[in-house]
C-alpha cells in the first residue's frame, strides 16, 4: 500500500510540473499582414466634453494617417436644432478642437472619424 501511494504522488507531481511547464512555452506568434497591421494604426482619439448647451471636442491623432473628424451634436428638445460640423483634417500628431452646441440641453455627441481621400 505505501508504495503505491508514492506512486499515485509522482504520477501527480509530474501531471503537474508538464502542464505548468506547457503553460510557461511561449506560444509562436503569427505575423499581422500588412494591410491588416496598416488598417489597424488609424483615429484620433477623441475626448467630447459638454457645458450647458455647448459641446467641444479635442481630438488628437497619434497615427501617421490624416484623420477627418467630425462633431455631432443631438439636441435633448424635439425643437432644437441637432448639428453636424464639418469634416476637420487631423494630421499626424496634431491635435484639433471642434465646438458645437445647442438652444438647450445636449442630448448626446459624439465624433465621427473617416480617411482622407
Amino acid at each position: 500500500m505505501r508504495l503505491s501511494r508514492r506512486m499515485a504522488s509522482l504520477s501527480v507531481a509530474a501531471a503537474l510540473v508538464l502542464t505548468l511547464a506547457y503553460e510557461a512555452v511561449p506560444h509562436a506568434r503569427v505575423p499581422a499582414d500588412d494591410e491588416q497591421e496598416r488598417a489597424d494604426l488609424f483615429g484620433a482619439a477623441c475626448r467630447v466634453r459638454v457645458n450647458d448647451s455647448r459641446v467641444t471636442a479635442f481630438c488628437h491623432n497619434p497615427f501617421p494617417e490624416t484623420d477627418r473628424v467630425s462633431l455631432h451634436v443631438e439636441c435633448a428638445r424635439w425643437w432644437d436644432i441637432d448639428t453636424d460640423s464639418s469634416p476637420v483634417e487631423a494630421g499626424p500628431a496634431q491635435t484639433v478642437r471642434l465646438t458645437g452646441r445647442c438652444w438647450k440641453e445636449v442630448g448626446d455627441a459624439w465624433v465621427s472619424h473617416r480617411r482622407a481621400s
